[in-house]
């Protein structure tokens, strides 16, 4: 069989040597590329006579599907997978997995990172003490006591969860279906409209689909507190952009965090770029070291099960 890895999944030669290892040891071909497909062109090419793909967020087009007659597998490297034509490859008895779990830890550190910051006017007292800036400037705020509402209490949800429950935050949440391990956590499950009133905090971990898109926007942000602030971490279209610029700008919410966008970076426009008290990062909370290797190891032990006709873990 043949297992095509489509595009760089950022681990070091040695570590990409050994996990591709055991399928070659199988007299399995396992052609590595180096560089992001960005035609159609480039991914007809690379899943011509494949078996298995092997894919991180590059967005795959559906036409390439057409030329991938032997194609049996899609294993995404990643955690969403809305870039990705599940449904066509679903219809071709193309299964599709992910790899649920390798950044749980990475987002919900980026989470707390981009909250401190905004609380604590990191970026603003950088600038001003490189200047002679004061101390009695930048009076922040701690986010010990305060309430934070997690919307999404999936896996990340709930590591988030925890890491804001050390800080001494108050925990609110809302889900599809309520888990007993964030009650066990103290978190209390609200409407979604109850949550933003209340919370000082909010952060959004829910996947993109038709039913999220636009979830939070002017509507929602009118109901939160003038003091709070909105992290988005999950998915860009979640979030209405414009409507958070307009937000930001009369004061109805008091600063942002934001790592994702309707458009992946880089950004040819956002409306948030002009937007005051936003911190904006390239879509990087999935992207350290540990999360890299984490993931590159799930997914080659769902490599090394295909080709073995074995069961395959976090299919989709």
């Amino acid at each position: 069989m043949k297992t095509v890895v489509a595009e760089p999944l950022f681990i070091d030669q040695e570590l990409l040597e050994e996990l591709a290892a055991p399928l070659r040891a199988e007299g399995h071909e396992c052609v590595v590329f180096d560089e992001k497909p960005t035609s159609l062109a480039d991914w007809t090419e690379r899943v011509a006579d494949c078996d298995q793909l092997i894919l991180a967020n590059a967005p795959l087009p559906k036409e390439a599907l057409d030329a991938a007659p032997n194609l049996k597998y899609i294993n995404v490297a990643f955690t969403g997978t809305d870039h990705v034509p599940v449904d066509v490859a679903k219809a071709r008895d193309i299964a599709v997995s992910n790899a649920a779990g390798y950044s749980d830890d990475a987002v919900a550190e980026l989470v707390l990172g981009m909250t401190l910051s905004l609380l604590r006017e990191l970026r603003e007292a950088d600038a001003a003490t490189r200047k002679g800036g004061r101390a009695v400037d930048f009076m922040g705020l701690e986010i010990h006591g305060r309430t934070v509402g997690i919307i999404g209490t999936g896996r990340i949800g709930m590591r988030v969860a925890a890491l804001f429950k050390a800080f001494g935050a108050k925990l609110v949440g809302y889900n599809r279906s309520e888990h007993e391990e964030a009650k066990a956590l103290g978190l209390a499950y609200l409407p979604l409209n109850e949550l933003l009133k209340v919370s000082d905090i909010v952060t959004v971990h829910l996947p993109a689909t038709p039913q999220t898109k636009g979830l939070l926007a002017a509507p929602q942000f009118a109901l939160m507190k003038k003091s709070a602030i909105l992290i988005n971490a999950a998915r860009g279209p979640i979030v209405n952009a414009q409507d958070l610029a307009a937000a930001l700008a009369s004061e109805t919410i008091a600063g942002a965090g934001v790592d994702v966008f309707d458009q992946e970076p880089p950004l040819e426009k956002s409306p948030l770029f002009g937007a005051p008290h936003v911190l904006l990062t390239p879509h990087i909370g999935y992207f350290t070291e540990e999360a890299m290797e984490k993931r590159a190891r799930l997914v080659f032990a769902n490599a090394a099960r295909f080709v073995r006709g074995e069961a395959l873990e976090s299919l989709v």
